[in-house]
C-alpha cells in the first residue's frame, strides 16, 4: 500500500512514521527549508567558536569515549573525524534492507537538520542528496549496541558521505560510493570539528525499524481480525460475544476497536444467520474465536503505546554532545536506546501472540472433530489429499519462530568501550528481531486466509457476509477455489503479498470502514 507523499519536509515540525515510511519504502524526496539552513547555520558558529577556544570541549577537541580524556590539536583534528568514521564502520554480516537503511539516513538527517549538533550546512544538503539521488550505502545486520546510538550503522553511511565504502545505487547496483557519489554529481564531504561524532550518535536506525514496524502492524492488526472474523463463518461461531454492552464492561480502547471491526465483518453474514435460530445447540466457542477481539485488542493497546514512544523520539535531538539554543554544548545521555528497545520488545512479544491464535484457528478448521461438518484438512479426497495439512505446520513453525523472538533483547546489556559504555539498550537487536517478527505475522495471518476462504467456499451454499465476501472474491483472483493437492507455497506466497501491500484490507473498506 502506497503512502502517496512525493516529498517529505525535514526541520521544523516532528516527522511522522507515515513519513518515515514515504521516505525509506516509496522513494519520497526530502525537502530542506531556509529556516532550516538557518539554524544549521548558526549552531555550526557555535561549534567553530569552540573549536578555537583553548578550554577543550567534549567531541570537538578532544577524542572519544574512553579517550574522552586527550585534547586533540587543530591540526588533528580533521584526521580526528575520518579516522572515527572509519575505525566504526565496522559492522559485520549480511546487508540490511534499504528501507531500514534510508529510514536511518532519513532520521539522523532530521536531527542534524535541527541545528543542535553543530554540523556543516554543506553536510546536511549531502546526506539529503543521497537519500534523494537512491544512493544507498551498505549497511550490516551485526555491530551496533544500541548504545552509544547505532554506531556502527550510521558510520558506515557517514563513510558513504566521505566517499569511501560501498553503496547501492538508485537501480541496487553495488558499486564504490565515490563512483555513485561523481555520476549523482554529489561530492564527498570533508568533516571538520564535531562532525564525525553528530554523524554515528543517535537511535535512528532501531527508531526507523519501529516507525516502519508500527505502519505494518497498524495493517496487520486490521487483518488479524478480518481472518478472525472468517474464521468465525467458517467454524459456525456466534457473534453475540463480540456485542458492545459486553466489550464495554471491560474498556480497553483495542478490545473495543477490535470488537467493533468482528461486527462490522460479520454483519448481514448469512453463514453466521443460518445457526442463530433457536435449533443452535452450540453453548459457546472456542477461546481462539470467543476471545480474538481481547487478544488483538490487546496488541492494539501495545501498539498504541509503541506509537506514542516513537512520536516522543521523532520529536527528540539526539547528538553527544549537542549544541543548546543558548549556545551550550553539553555532554548527555539521550543517546541511550532503552525507551525504544523496551517498545520494540513489547510489539514482538503481541506479534507472537496474535499470531499463535491464528493459527489455533486455522488447526481447528482442519480438525474434523472439530470443525463442525468441513472435510478433514479441507482435503478433496481425504486420505488421497492432504489439504491444508502442511499450510498449518508452516504456521506451527512460524509461531514456534515468533515465541522465540518475543524473547527480549533489552534485558541485556554488554560492556564496551574499555567500561566507558558499560549498559547499552541492544534496541537494535531488537529492532532487527522485530522485523522478522513482522513478515512471520504476515505469513501466518496469510496462511489463515488462505484456509479461512477454502472452509467458507467449502460452506456452500451458505454464503459469507458482504465484507468477508470481498475478501474470499480477492483471494480467488489469484489462488482456485477448492479442489485436488495442488503446489500450495505459491498459493500461501499469493496471499502473504495481498496481506502485505494493504490489498486485502482494501477490498474490505471498500464495504465497510475499520476501526
Amino acid at each position: 500500500m502506497s503512502t502517496a507523499v512525493s516529498s517529505v519536509a525535514v526541520g521544523g515540525a516532528p516527522l511522522t512514521p507515515a513519513q518515515v515510511l514515504a521516505v525509506a519504502r516509496d522513494g519520497a524526496r526530502v525537502v530542506l527549508g531556509e529556516e532550516t539552513r538557518k539554524a544549521v547555520r548558526h549552531g555550526r558558529e557555535r561549534v567553530e567558536a569552540l573549536a578555537r577556544a583553548e578550554t577543550p570541549t567534549y567531541g570537538v577537541s578532544t577524542g572519544f569515549g574512553a579517550l574522552a580524556t586527550r585534547h586533540i590539536a587543530p591540526d588533528l583534528r580533521a584526521r580526528l573525524q575520518r579516522s572515527l568514521i572509519r575505525s566504526h564502520a565496522a559492522g559485520a554480516g549480511p546487508e540490511v534492507e534499504r528501507e531500514v537503511v534510508r529510514a536511518l539516513m532519513l532520521l539522523r538527517l532530521r536531527t542534524l537538520a535541527s541545528g543542535n549538533t553543530g554540523v556543516e550546512p554543506v553536510t546536511v544538503e549531502t546526506l539529503a542528496g543521497l537519500l534523494n539521488a537512491g544512493i544507498t550505502p551498505i549497511v550490516h545486520e551485526y555491530g551496533s549496541l544500541g548504545c552509544s546510538g547505532d554506531l556502527a550503522p550510521l558510520s558506515h553511511v557517514a563513510l558513504a558521505l566521505m566517499g569511501e565504502g560501498e553503496v547501492r545505487d538508485a537501480s541496487g547496483t553495488l558499486r564504490p560510493a565515490a563512483e555513485a557519489l561523481a555520476e549523482a554529481g554529489i561530492a564527498p564531504v570533508e568533516l571538520g570539528a564535531k562532525e564525525g561524532l553528530a554523524l554515528i550518535n543517535g537511535t535512528d536506525g532501531m527508531l526507523g525499524m519501529l516507525a516502519i514496524a508500527c505502519m505494518d502492524l497498524g495493517r496487520l492488526l486490521k487483518v488479524a481480525d478480518i481472518t478472525a472474523a472468517m474464521s468465525v463463518e467458517a467454524l459456525l461461531g456466534t457473534d453475540r460475544v463480540f456485542a458492545a454492552e459486553l466489550q464495554a464492561l471491560r474498556p480497553h480502547p483495542g478490545q473495543a476497536a477490535s470488537a467493533a471491526n468482528l461486527r462490522a465483518l460479520l454483519a448481514d453474514s448469512p453463514v453466521v444467520a443460518s445457526h442463530r435460530g433457536p435449533d443452535c445447540n452450540r453453548v459457546q466457542d472456542a477461546y481462539s474465536l470467543r476471545c480474538a477481539p481481547q487478544v488483538a485488542g490487546a496488541a492494539r493497546d501495545t501498539l498504541s503505546h509503541a506509537l506514542l514512544v516513537a512520536g516522543r523520539e521523532l520529536d527528540s535531538v539526539i547528538d553527544n554532545p549537542v549544541v543548546l539554543d543558548d549556545g551550550r554544548v553539553e555532554s548527555n545521555g539521550n543517546f541511550h536506546g532503552a525507551p525504544v528497545a523496551y517498545v520494540l520488545d513489547f510489539l514482538a512479544v503481541a506479534v507472537a501472540d496474535v499470531a499463535s491464535i491464528a493459527e489455533r484457528r486455522t488447526d481447528r478448521m482442519l480438525d474434523v472433530s472439530r470443525s463442525h461438518g468441513l472435510p478433514a484438512f479441507l482435503a478433496d479426497d481425504p486420505g488421497v489429499d492432504s489439504g491444508h495439512m502442511i499450510a498449518q505446520y508452516t504456521q506451527a513453525a512460524i509461531v514456534s519462530e515468533l515465541k522465540r523472538l518475543a524473547v527480549p533483547a533489552s534485558v541485556d546489556s554488554i560492556p564496551s568501550s574499555a567500561m566507558q559504555e558499560d549498559h547499552v539498550s541492544m534496541g537494535w537487536s531488537a529492532a532487527r528481531k522485530l522485523r522478522r517478527a513482522v513478515d512471520g505475522l504476515t505469513n501466518v495471518l496469510a496462511v489463515e486466509l488462505l484456509t479461512a476462504a477454502r472452509a467458507l467456499d467449502l460452506r456452500s451454499p451458505l454464503e459469507p457476509g458482504p465484507a468477508t465476501g470481498a475478501v474470499v472474491r480477492l483471494v480467488r483472483e489469484k489462488v482456485a477455489g477448492p479442489g485436488p493437492d495442488r503446489y500450495l507455497a505459491p498459493e500461501i506466497a499469493a496471499v502473504a503479498a495481498l496481506v502485505a501491500d494493504g490489498s486485502v484490507v482494501d477490498a474490505v473498506e471498500s464495504v465497510t470502514p475499520l476501526a
